[in-house]
């Protein structure tokens, strides 16, 4: 019997509720996800951009929306006609500002023929500008390829800037 006693002593030792962390933590999860989106960027009402993704994260205490598996964004000029379209691996759009940045593998394509290839790019929506301070590469239809690293433009591609520029051009100078 007194063994008995004893196991049964360490049976409910062992029965004693250990200090676990609360698997429904949500801390440094999403609030909402997504998949399949579409977001429509606007500014007083007309649309500037608009945004697809496979996968969307949105974390509402840190005011971002987390977007990857296959970002497309098309942009619009005020006029709401196509202008340029972008391609990346993911991006990061900012709730309070509807700034984005576009992460992994950009390529952005004006409808003019413009090319920029980077590993990242940022749309201030305000200003509706692109920059990165990354190494580019523009390739446009004259057959001239572009390097260097920083990078200015507006949405649509027309008026850019390399900020410390290289490259080779096709073209015979005058």
């Amino acid at each position: 019997m007194p063994i008995f006693s004893v196991l049964f002593l360490v049976f409910l030792s062992s029965c004693a509720r250990d200090t676990v962390q609360d698997l429904t933590s949500r801390e440094g999860m999403p609030d909402q996800e997504s998949w399949g989106v579409i977001i429509i960027l606007t500014n007083e009402g007309t649309i500037r951009a608009k945004v697809r993704s496979g996968h969307l994260e949105k974390y509402n205490e840190k005011e971002f929306v987390m977007l990857d598996s296959c970002v497309t964004v098309d942009f619009f000029d005020s006029k709401e006609q196509h202008t340029s379209v972008l391609t990346s691996e993911k991006a990061e759009i900012n709730q309070a500002s509807n700034d984005m940045e576009a992460m992994g593998n950009v390529v952005a394509v004006s409808d003019s023929g413009i090319t920029l290839y980077s590993e990242s790019l940022i749309w201030n929506s305000r200003e509706e500008k692109l920059h990165t301070k990354d190494n580019i590469m523009i390739t446009t239809l004259e057959t001239d390829t572009l390097y260097g690293v920083g990078f200015e433009s507006d949405s649509d591609l027309k008026n850019w800037k390399i900020l410390s520029p290289s490259g080779v051009t096709g073209r015979k100078f005058k």
